[in-house]
């Protein structure tokens, strides 16, 4: 009867001390899992942010230089503009230069040149605040 006694005791000290420790833990990696938001509005993906630097340092010859340059352009870029109002923008201004009818729908509307010749703006001065010639118009 006191062996059993014994046990049980020793059953419910350990118990109330796993529970303890158990709390503790969980606690812990509450408090240390990082709180989920939404995204920022320029976190562009990191494909974009690629794409552009490819692109940017291509025309910059490609030197291993222009690789910090042409990303402070788009991390310009991306201060300024959401990365949905960055993709409107620029494919605006790089079509609106397409001839024809096909490339009206690109250069004609009020909202197509508008968002063309903030695109060109933002992209100049990113381009002078890095270090870079602003491209050619």
């Amino acid at each position: 009867m006191k062996a059993e006694r014994t046990a049980s005791v020793h059953a419910g000290r350990h118990g109330r001390r796993r529970t303890a420790t158990l709390a503790a833990v969980a606690t812990l990696c509450w408090c240390a899992v990082p709180a989920h938001s939404d995204p920022l509005p320029n976190d562009y993906p990191t494909s974009a942010r690629v794409e552009f630097v490819q692109d940017c340092m291509g025309r910059e010859g490609g030197q291993l230089a222009t690789l910090y340059k042409c990303s402070c352009v788009i991390d310009r870029l991306a201060q300024r503009l959401s990365y949905d109002d960055f993709v409107e923008a620029q494919t605006f201004a790089h079509y609106s230069t397409l001839p024809g009818e096909g490339g009206g729908i690109f250069r004609d509307p009020d909202r197509a040149k508008e968002r063309a010749k903030l695109y060109r703006s933002l992209e100049s001065e990113a381009y002078r605040n890095c270090g870079l010639k602003p491209l050619p118009r």
